[in-house]
């Protein structure tokens, strides 16, 4: 067992004084506020939730830096993607494994306590599965493992390169599967995650651009009741694809054909009529905005106004992870939405915190997404805390929501301190406790790939 007690800590109540929590075989077993630190307590100044990445391609990582050189005379997510499938053909297993666990320490040092990996990669260059046709799969575990991150696993099926059972592209094929190889794949990736504590397994067909309406249905059945995520709606020509093959809008096609419901995450979707960001909303599946990334590939801005006020939920995802941070996503959502509409704090409520609504949101959206029964500092969640840095000259004067602010809109990764994931302290003043081997074995999967 272990126990924290912190100054202050942001319960599903709202901010408490002088919080004693204890952990036990990974889950909050107590929950005590008004309450003194007992001998050998750890102490801490303030603690909040964990925040689950709720969408990871971790071996883009490895392609920050890389692709900000313009390439012709037009530059878009199309031309990126070109880029990404270059460099996805280069990437061994070995590689893979070292650059997943340097993201996840990284997403653990930006108060990132589980990731769901949007998990495409599975087969070797040439197109061919492993012998063991999981590897790629066992080497995101092992990364997951290395570092204590959270992990819900989300292979992903690939089939075609565009609507309507298309071709698929050269590029893409190490991502291909059909059905029956799939569900090799999917029972595989469920054994290696059966060995990481509180670990689970989802599925992602891909897109529609990728699955046929017969392929989709065979892969919602393999969920077996887990989650179930999807890209979808991220790019206009995307859209105009879909227009072309059936005569209506991705999202709109989706909710008139399958159930979508809490399960769902549908990731981007950020292009979408009045109508079709009302009817997500109903659904009650949670949106999966990756803002950076959305940002950074040129993809467009998220109806988010209209979409809370019809009662939609959402999570956040580092996605290409070209930089990894809780408060960093939180930001561009929030300074998408005040270009957009020309106002401030645009998705907080009257009086409100904007940190705070971003944070609360987030964190039981990605919660939804990743299919954990609970989340938050209460009793039965899984053991997951953050702790800010609360001391610091700059920060020392704000108090509850305004330091949730300051983290959001200022501070980013340095506000965070420590962090538990399932109950094992993993990062400490900032730092996960092995970033120097692992950032090691980084450097030498970059000279490998890059030479």
């Amino acid at each position: 067992m272990t126990a924290i007690h912190l100054r202050r800590a942001l319960l599903p109540e709202g901010w408490r004084d002088e919080v004693r929590l204890v952990f036990a075989d990974g889950l909050i077993a107590s929950v005590e506020s008004d309450a003194p630190a007992a001998p050998g307590d750890e102490v801490a100044e303030v603690g909040v939730p964990g925040m689950a990445n709720l969408h990871s391609h971790a071996f883009q990582r490895a392609m920050a830096g890389l692709t900000e050189q313009r390439g012709g005379k037009t530059d878009t997510f199309w031309t990126w993607r070109e880029t990404m499938y270059r460099f996805a053909l280069s990437i061994g297993p070995d590689e893979m494994e070292a650059v997943a666990a340097l993201l996840y320490a990284e997403m653990l040092e930006a108060g990132f306590t589980s990731v769901g990996e949007f998990h495409y990669l599975h087969h070797a260059p040439d197109g061919q599965p492993y012998a063991n046709i999981a590897e790629l799969a066992e080497r995101i575990v092992a990364a997951a493992q290395t570092t204590g991150l959270g992990l819900t696993l989300l292979p992903v099926f690939y089939a075609h390169g565009n609507f309507g059972g298309a071709a698929p592209h050269e590029g893409q094929r190490r991502f291909l599967n059909d059905p029956a190889r799939f569900a090799r794949l999917l029972e595989a990736s469920r054994a290696a995650v059966a060995r990481l504590p509180g670990a689970s397994v989802g599925v992602a067909p891909h897109s529609l651009r990728a699955v046929t309406e017969a392929e989709l249905t065979a892969v919602i059945a393999m969920a077996e009741g887990g989650p179930i995520h999807m890209h979808i709606a991220e790019q206009v020509r995307e859209v105009d694809d879909s227009l072309a093959w059936v005569g209506a809008r991705p999202v709109q096609w989706l909710l008139a054909r399958f159930a979508v419901d809490r399960r769902w995450c549908l990731i981007h979707a950020t292009h979408m009529t009045d109508f079709e960001t009302t009817g997500l909303a109903r659904t009650g599946a949670v949106a999966g905005l990756c803002p950076i990334t959305e940002g950074n590939l040129g993809d467009g801005i998220f109806p988010a106004r209209p979409f809370r006020a019809a009662g939609g939920r959402f999570g956040i995802g580092s996605d290409s992870n070209v930089r990894i941070g809780v408060a960093a996503e939180l930001r561009q959502l929030e300074y998408a939405q005040r270009l957009l509409h020309r106002e401030r704090n645009v998705l907080a409520e009257a009086g409100g915190s904007t940190g705070r609504a971003l944070l609360d949101a987030a964190a039981a959206g990605g919660a939804q997404a990743l299919g954990a029964a609970m989340h938050g500092l209460r009793v039965g969640a899984p053991a997951d805390l953050v702790t800010l840095a609360a001391a610091g000259p700059l920060y020392a004067h704000l108090a509850d929501d305004q330091l949730l602010d300051a983290w959001v809109f200022s501070a980013g990764n340095a506000l965070v301190d420590g962090v538990w994931a399932r109950g094992i302290k993993r990062v400490s003043g900032g730092r996960h406790h092995d970033r120097a081997a692992l950032s090691e074995r980084y450097r030498a999967a970059m000279a490998t790939l890059i030479g």
